[in-house]
Order: C-alpha cells, then sequence, then structure tokens
C-alpha cells in the first residue's frame, strides 16, 4: 500500500486550516481527528514505508522557522558564542556503554543526506535539505539494553510556561533509515533558528516530533514516569504520540 492512504489525505484535509498550534490545545475536535487516526495509521503505516524525497529544485531555501522561541539562557548563549565548540551531546539511561559526544565525533561519523518535505501540524510544509547522522549509528554506539523501548529527546527550549521540550520514538521508530540528527540544512550548519546545534529529523511523521536543540538522549523502558507520562510536550497537551503522516 502506499504510504499516502486516505488517513493520511484525511488528517491533512482536517488540519490545513487551523490555526497556530496554541489555539488548538482547547479544540476536543482537533485532537478527535489526531487520535481516531493514530491506531490505524501506526498498524498501516508502520515505519517500515520511506518518505518521499525531493529535487534539490524543490528545496525550500528559506526554510520556514517553527516552534518555540529559540533558547536565550545564558547556557545556551555560551554555546551559540563559542560556535558550539562546548557542546556534547549526551547519550544515556538504559544503554550499555554511555556517550558524550562533541560535534566534531558527530561529524567524524558517516553522515546522510535526505531532501524532505517537512509537514507542521498547523497546515504548512516545506521541502530542506538536511544532513546528518543516522539515529541509530548514535544508538548502537550506546548499546541500547535488553530493556530498552523508548528514546526521549531532551532539549534546550522551553514553552512559554517555562516548561522544557522533549520526545520520544520507541526504538523501532529511531531506526528508521532516514531518521537523522541533523547537523546542515540547505548546505550549511544549522543556524539557532532551526535548532543548533543539532535537532532531529523524523520525515515520516508530523513536524513536532522532529525536536530542536537536542541536548541529551535517554533510553528508558517506559516514559510513563517522565513529565506528564505522554511521551513528549505536546502529548502531554493532548496530541498524539505517534503522528504519521
Amino acid at each position: 500500500m502506499k504510504r499516502r492512504l486516505f488517513i493520511a489525505s484525511s488528517l491533512s484535509a482536517a488540519l490545513a486550516g487551523c490555526g497556530a498550534i496554541g489555539t488548538r490545545l482547547n479544540d476536543s475536535r482537533f485532537h478527535d481527528v489526531l487520535n481516531s487516526a493514530e491506531a490505524l495509521n501506526h498498524a498501516l503505516l508502520g515505519t517500515r514505508g520511506l518518505a518521499k524525497e525531493y529535487a534539490e529544485s524543490d528545496i525550500d531555501w528559506n526554510f520556514r522557522v517553527n516552534g518555540f522561541d529559540t533558547p536565550m539562557d545564558s547556557a545556551y548563549a555560551t554555546l551559540m558564542n563559542g560556535n558550539y565548540r562546548a557542546y556534547h551531546l549526551i547519550v544515556d539511561g538504559a544503554v550499555e556503554r554511555p556517550q558524550r559526544l562533541a560535534l566534531a565525533q558527530l561529524r567524524s561519523m558517516p553522515l546522510q543526506t535526505n531532501i524532505t518535505r517537512h509537514d507542521c501540524v498547523e497546515g504548512w510544509s516545506a521541502i530542506g535539505k538536511f544532513r546528518g547522522v543516522q539515529l541509530r549509528d548514535v544508538l548502537d554506539l550506546a548499546q541500547p539494553r535488553t530493556q530498552a523501548r523508548y528514546v526521549i529527546f531532551h532539549c534546550m527550549d522551553r514553552s512559554p510556561e517555562g516548561l522544557p521540550y522533549y520526545e520520544s520514538l520507541n526504538l523501532h521508530q529511531a531506526r528508521h533509515p532516514q531518521a537523522l540528527l541533523v547537523l546542515d540544512l540547505n548546505d550549511r550548519p544549522i543556524d539557532a533558528d532551526h535548532g543548533a546545534p543539532l535537532r532531529l529529523r523524523v520525515p515520516t511523521q508530523l513536524g513536532y516530533k522532529s525536536a530542536k536543540w537536542v541536548a541529551r538522549i535517554e533510553v528508558v523502558a517506559s516514559f510513563a514516569t517522565i513529565f506528564s507520562g505522554n511521551g513528549g510536550y505536546w502529548e502531554d497537551q493532548g496530541y498524539e504520540w505517534y503522528a504519521g503522516i
């Protein structure tokens, strides 16, 4: 079956006219659309299909900025002013070999490029050229333990209420061949507003799954006790966890 089944078509049509994310939190019809598609979408599409890849001529070179504001705290400012040389990606939790990876180490790993479309829950989309490390390669370095089931992405941005942003994937999703830890966007090192120094990119799922400003990857058996227990900041507000497209 093709990836774009009637589920995705119906979801896109329902979301096409929606306003900013913050205006939809209390709209029960909006969440009903998301939740009604989740189980069937996950069952039929899973994470085995590949997102469509586009040509260089399709790239939106002025890729839209979305999500929360760029972090403005002193810790992030110090990283940015030092060109992120002091940054280290922490990979820990239910792993045999915890990692602390500098950007230079990440860039020394095999890098993959894909040109894919970012589909935002607000109803817009943009095509970008993403280059980075396959997430599964980083997980292989850390060697998840047998009880590991999920990967939590802890980020440096915060909501207007001061809550930290986080997201999650299961290990199967995390090993998808197009799931990247992005270092470059549109042939340039990713900038602060787009998630520097490192962002997640999962082109088979809605944009809020592609967390920006990733500081730590935590491998866990369950996310039930992490924040409100739904697997992500927006999921804690009522959004679906899988968010497949």
